[in-house]
């Protein structure tokens, strides 16, 4: 499978009266946007498009998801099973506006897995989405069966946002890219001879589906992951749409589908393969509740290594808590199998940083790659604006925020100040790869 992607690199975005790029400046009919989005979807009640810089004193919360805005060259929906039709995924040609993202935020309400992004100040280097133009989809809905329900769905809004990824991602259709991205992925059984000399390397990915009731999960090809089992998967697949972020992990743990899009790993990957390497693809799992539910996949997880003939593989977890049982199970079975593991996720010390990092924890873990603590807390000053609603922190049950605490009080306070812990920050953590962080000894 060959997928060829044309970066359009952004250095601007203006709301104007029609939809178009020219040097570098993304013009966005804002009227057509909103008429068009609400059209779509009739439990929309009210949607604005306010644009966020890098460097300007903006908080943006609740965060929902976040999407790269592209589009296919054959015609061929932008995410299968969501936007359109379900159709293959992987290979042919995209065009990808770069150096910003459609960011979905709640005008009004936030849930436990929507975040914080700081666009400017210290806060700025807790995500990774501070250093792109964030075109902001501020809406509300008349979901009111799930209003005050900690736990949300967000689907009127999450969809709208990715049906304005495909149809912003419109304007590049016939600009001529400023470079361009080839991601070939041979099949397994016809690679050239010199390859069957190199160690072989799979990356074992584990995205949110822990969820049993519907409509909160990741999404593969519009299917919800809960009723899902491990599979191959071409990386190109991954990069192109197949997989969307669902609406409920802790914000600091999330895989947005901005990151599904861009996984950094993957592409790393990709960047030593037949040369110190043979990248033979995703095995894509799953996270689970029930305990038989976890044994299984990381059977199925284990057996398809063994087939494809792994000697090494990365294993990363979208999430903590309950999901680390299933990181560190793939892990040890994979161990078993003698095959070598490198894992990547967040941890969970507490407050004080002394706590157990994982749920469970084994003495098979040799290689673990840590991507911050989600209990840690961070102070900041009020931004000069905010978009979205700063109440969501106190009053809707954000996985790092709180309505009061005795000795810290509120965690947004009057003076727009807030105090909150890293689980707050939209894909903060970044477990796809991407981590903004540093190890410090000490």
């Amino acid at each position: 499978m060959k997928l060829t992607i044309g970066n359009l690199h952004v250095r601007d975005v203006v709301l104007g009266s029609e939809n178009s790029f020219a040097d570098g400046i993304l013009t966005i009919d804002k009227e057509g946007a909103v008429e068009y989005l609400m059209a779509e979807d009739d439990h929309i009640t009210s949607l604005d498009i306010v644009i966020a810089r890098p460097g300007d004193d903006t908080r943006i919360v609740p965060v929902i998801e976040t999407i790269e805005p592209r589009v296919r060259m054959d015609g061929r929906c932008l995410f299968p099973g969501v936007t359109g039709e379900v159709v293959p995924c992987g290979d042919g040609e995209l065009k990808a506006l770069k150096d910003c993202c459609v960011t979905v935020v709640g005008k009004e309400w936030g849930s436990f897995g929507d975040g914080v992004i700081d666009m400017g100040g210290e806060g700025a280097k807790h995500t990774e989405f501070s250093k792109l133009i964030n075109i902001c989809l501020v809406g509300d809905t008349d979901e009111e069966f799930e209003r005050h329900e900690q736990q949300k769905k967000n689907h009127a809004l999450r969809w709208a946002g990715h049906r304005f990824a495909e149809w912003l991602g419109q304007v590049a259709k016939d600009v001529e890219p400023d470079d361009t991205e080839v991601y070939e992925f041979d099949p397994i059984l016809k690679r050239e001879g010199a390859r069957k000399d190199l160690p072989n390397v799979a990356i074992v990915l584990q995205p949110q589906s822990q969820m049993e009731a519907l409509g909160y999960n990741d999404l593969l090809y519009g299917w919800d992951m809960n009723r899902f089992l491990p599979t191959f998967m071409s990386p190109t697949e991954v990069f192109d749409g197949a997989i969307i972020s669902g609406s409920f992990m802790p914000a600091s743990s999330k895989w947005a589908t901005w990151q599904f899009q861009n996984f950094p790993t993957i592409k790393e990957l990709f960047k030593y393969d037949g040369i110190e390497y043979n990248f033979v693809g995703v095995i894509m799992s799953n996270l689970n509740v029930a305990l038989d539910q976890k044994e299984r996949s990381a059977v199925m997880v284990r057996n398809m290594a063994l087939n494809l003939g792994v000697d090494f593989a990365i294993v990363t977890e979208e999430g903590y808590g309950n999901p680390d049982t299933d990181y560190v199970r793939c892990q040890v079975i994979l161990e078993d199998a003698g095959i070598k593991v490198v894992g990547i996720a967040n941890e969970s010390d507490g407050r004080d940083g002394f706590g157990q990092p994982l749920v469970v924890l084994d003495e098979k873990l040799k290689a673990l790659v840590s991507c911050g603590n989600v209990g840690e807390l961070i102070e900041l000053p009020a931004c000069k604006t905010v978009i979205g609603n700063l109440e969501s922190l106190n009053r809707d049950g954000l996985s790092g925020s709180w309505g009061y605490d005795e000795v810290l009080g509120k965690s947004a306070r009057d003076d727009g100040s807030i105090i909150m812990e890293d689980n707050n920050w939209f894909c903060g953590d970044c477990a796809s790869g991407n981590s903004l962080k540093i190890m410090v000894d000490f």
